[in-house]
């Protein structure tokens, strides 16, 4: 028999959702048919509900054979990441980090052991906010994603709490998510609602904007932008991202005829790089927390907004 106590981070799952990622090593077929078995207690008393909620402080009595509690030797990787971040916001819950441009935030895209999840991890761990020997099921994770070379802000989420909450607002469109962006030509229309479709190519990881007829398969996209500035045969604009689909703005301004300085994936940027742009001018820039709907944990964000300064872009100093 094994004992495992619910820590604040474990709380509010489900019963058989919480054991599946406690024991990886148990199929999830054979792991609800010991629950409903009767071999799982909690606060010693039997339960064969797999939908249970877990609350802080229960004790979960695991009648299950040891085999499927041989943990998986820890992976302390994130210490070999850099300890370097650059934070626009913390407080208990979260942290807004500004990601430089070439930096990735996940291994899977090809940025080794140095990506942004791994410096926040290490940072947490290097100030006793994440314990990552003793925690059961739990570990930072960032809410949203941007490319890697694309600046901007993104959101770590410290408890899963507030990763739960923060999920839910960005699916909900809560938050507002605002753009730099220097294009390529003076747009005719100083600010404009862009609508279309864009389906993506898998293969070769770039997509395509439709403005009628599209194929099956693609999705509404909404982009609206607002020039801020021309500078010769460029512009700044700021653009707001109304649908978060993949490349969408550099794919829907290069499809209205102004691609970004630097994209060499949506524009011809043989030019740009002889000038010394070495990734597309995007940033995410400002953020606004617009929540509506039933109360959360993280109302006291609500209505605040978060910005990087001008003068930390590069190419809108």
């Amino acid at each position: 028999m094994r004992e495992i106590t619910i820590n604040k981070n474990d709380a509010d799952q489900r019963l058989d959702k919480f054991l599946n990622k406690s024991l990886p090593k148990m199929p999830l077929s054979l792991l609800q048919k010991s629950i409903r078995k009767g071999r799982v207690r909690i606060n010693g008393k039997k339960t064969t509900d797999c939908r249970h909620i877990l609350c802080l402080g229960d004790t979960l009595s695991l009648y299950i054979n040891d085999e499927f509690f041989e943990k998986e030797p820890s992976k302390m990787d994130f210490l070999l990441a850099k300890n370097t971040l650059d934070i626009v916001y913390e407080d208990e819950n979260i942290l807004l980090l500004n990601k430089g441009a070439g930096l990735a935030v996940h291994d899977y895209e090809g940025g080794g052991v140095d990506t942004l999840i791994n410096r926040v991890m290490r940072y947490l761990y290097e100030k006793k906010e994440y314990d990552a020997e003793n925690e059961n099921s739990f570990v930072p994770a960032l809410c949203n994603r941007i490319d890697r070379n694309t600046q901007g802000i993104v959101i770590a989420a410290k408890t899963a709490e507030a990763l739960r909450v923060m999920n839910e607002k960005i699916k909900l469109r809560e938050i507002d998510k605002y753009y730099l962006a220097l294009v390529h030509g003076i747009p005719r229309e100083k600010e404009k609602m862009l609508t279309g479709y864009l389906i993506k190519d898998e293969k070769s990881n770039t997509v395509r904007v439709y403005d009628k007829n599209p194929p099956k398969g693609a999705k509404e996209i909404k982009t609206r932008y607002r020039t801020l500035a021309r500078l010769s045969d460029t512009a700044l604009l700021e653009v707001e991202l109304l649908t978060g689909r993949t490349h969408q703005i550099r794919a829907h301004m290069a499809f209205i005829g102004h691609p970004l300085v630097g994209d060499g994936k949506y524009g011809v940027n043989r030019e740009d790089r002889q000038k010394g742009h070495r990734h597309q001018a995007l940033c995410s820039y400002r953020l606004r927390f617009s929540f509506k709907g039933d109360p959360t944990s993280l109302d006291y964000l609500n209505g605040r907004e978060f910005s990087i300064p001008r003068s930390e872009i590069d190419f809108a100093k």
